[in-house]
């Protein structure tokens, strides 16, 4: 019988549709756990929790979406470099985190309700110890009486396994919308 160590798939040229399946759907159940999880750390508040799932090279990434004619369908998002609605690095996301326990984000006291919900996880690739995947996501936050927000979209996430769990090294959020009603986002997607 082969050991959980010896079942991970470690392809290095993009045969991932050829592991075979009893270790994909292992690595998929895996995958799937740790975004939930993750998911249950943002809803309950516990950024310092979610910020050590980061890996230290992180990438976090938003870019604008623009309604473009088919022609132009390439400008449809901004490229990196250009505008973004978060382009933030490990000390960016820390000092975010900070701010948030501070209470001194105006925009957060009193704090946002949010609901995360991840869908439709598809693992892409598998690079040795880097898994590249795509999901479908939906935050769903209320604050004060009133105000609700709804942000949706699909995001292109890569985890580098540490042990027996994963860090997030890349995280690219596909918003669906070009225009964002919400007075702020100050929530982490």
């Amino acid at each position: 019988m082969e050991t959980q160590e010896h079942a991970r798939p470690q392809t290095r040229d993009g045969a991932w549709a050829q592991t075979p399946l009893p270790q994909r759907a292992l690595l998929q159940y895996e995958v799937e756990q740790f975004l939930y999880a993750e998911a249950a750390l943002l809803d309950a508040r516990r950024y310092r929790d979610w910020l050590a799932l980061m890996a230290e090279d992180v990438e976090y990434w938003m870019p604008v979406r623009r309604t473009v004619t088919a022609a132009d369908i390439e400008r449809e998002f901004t490229k990196p470099g250009e505008v973004a609605y978060f382009d933030d690095d490990w000390a960016y996301l820390e000092m975010r985190v900070k701010k948030l326990e501070a209470g001194s984000a105006w925009s957060e006291d009193p704090p946002s309700r949010s609901r995360h919900f991840v869908s439709n996880v598809r693992i892409l690739d598998v690079q040795v110890d880097e898994i590249t995947l795509e999901a479908s996501f939906h935050v769903h936050r209320t604050r004060l009486e009133r105000d609700q927000d709804s942000w949706i979209g699909r995001r292109m996430d890569v985890l580098r396994r540490t042990g027996d769990s994963f860090r997030l090294v890349k995280r690219h959020l596909f918003l669906d919308h070009t225009v964002i009603p919400s007075t702020n986002m100050s929530t982490i997607f």
